[in-house]
């Protein structure tokens, strides 16, 4: 069967996105088809790797080529972002917050498992600790090392621990017990000093975990850098879901996509009898998902493996876990979300794209 290229592109409206329910035709995200040689070239305005739905929807447009009898070779380009200063972190494609509208909600414990979660499934991660008054993601993921320094730029160079490269105001610090006492334009100081002198390298996600509140570290973030989306952070309870709303509506204003809300300590699982038992009355998480049109991410119990205490993360225990499934599951579902953002942001504004690189 020979078959032109105008021909395949048709071909490919029956592949329709997974989450946006449009084909890839008339949602933009083809971007070029070339036929040479047996081999169709098609370049794809996708910038989420590893994502679920974005593999599943290049496995289709590869069962479309190979039906026209043509081999497939799948391209995925970065788009642009406007709006923002190019110099600032230029090699990484998606600047993801996680936030709560107050501490003690698990916020750091669902930034580290995001983040080891998405470099286990192959992505390059890096995990910026912005919660300078409790910098706790050094203990968490078990970092034993301490950011080393370039020769030529002086820039710091992140430690690494499962797969992960970490950046943190713990390494700052003279003992990591020391309290990080500053007001709001030495947190702005610190929070720059992370974007332009730290040595990230090529990044598929930046994973930041911001202090609770709404404050200047949120704000200098949203000012600063190019978020692909946030992700919210709470408990059951309603004080903690009344905060979570003030911090979603902070992100709503900044035009911010709220990728999703994670209930945290949703229930307690029994580590020696397996057993699961609801701590609190309601479906608060379900409320504000519903009255802000957000996705509910997932729920993880509160269980000793989300400890840290020098142990690898539960998302990377796939053996040795038995809260495994649901941190790998909130791991999937916020790639997913990433990648819808990121879809539809292309279909809807036609956003440019840069130099394509070899989809996974």
């Amino acid at each position: 069967m020979t078959v032109t290229e105008e021909e395949l592109r048709d071909r490919l409206r029956d592949a329709d996105d997974p989450i946006l329910g449009d084909d890839v035709i008339s949602l933009g995200l083809v971007e070029d088809v070339t036929i040479a040689d047996g081999t169709a070239s098609i370049t794809l305005a996708l910038n989420t790797p590893y994502a679920p739905a974005e593999m599943e929807l290049g496995d289709r447009i590869r069962e479309i080529v190979t039906d026209v009898g043509l081999e497939a070779e799948l391209t995925a380009s970065v788009g642009e972002r406007y709006g923002f200063d190019e110099e600032i972190l230029p090699s990484i494609k998606n600047v993801v917050a996680v936030a709560s509208g107050k501490g003690g909600v698990g916020k750091t414990t669902v930034a580290a498992n995001l983040a080891a979660g998405l470099a286990d499934l192959g992505a390059r991660v890096g995990l910026l600790d912005a919660d300078v008054h409790g910098p706790n993601v050094p203990r968490l993921l078990s970092v034993e090392d301490e950011p080393g320094v370039t020769e030529r730029t002086e820039k710091l160079v992140p430690p690494e621990a499962y797969g992960v490269k970490v950046m943190s105001m713990a390494f700052l610090v003279h003992n990591r017990d020391d309290p990080a006492i500053m007001r709001g334009p030495m947190i702005n100081k610190v929070m720059t000093h992370f974007y332009r002198n730290v040595e990230w390298g090529s990044l598929d996600y930046l994973i930041v975990d911001l202090p609770p509140g709404t404050g200047d570290a949120s704000l200098n973030l949203l000012q600063s850098l190019p978020v692909t989306g946030v992700v919210i952070v709470t408990t059951p309870q309603e004080l903690a879901v009344d905060d979570a709303r003030k911090g979603l509506r902070l992100f709503e204003k900044h035009e911010t996509p709220v990728l999703g809300v994670v209930e945290n300590m949703s229930r307690f699982h029994c580590p020696t009898c397996a057993d699961e038992h609801e701590l609190f009355a309601g479906d608060g998480t379900g409320a504000i998902c519903e009255e802000y049109d957000v996705a509910a991410l997932g729920t993880l119990p509160i269980h000793p493996d989300f400890g840290g205490e020098g142990g690898a993360p539960p998302v990377v225990k796939a053996d040795g876990s038995p809260v495994y499934d649901a941190t790998r599951d909130l791991v999937e579902k916020t790639a997913d979300r990433i990648g819808a953002v990121n879809r539809r942001r292309v279909s809807e504004h036609g956003v440019k794209t840069g130099e394509p690189t070899v989809s996974e």
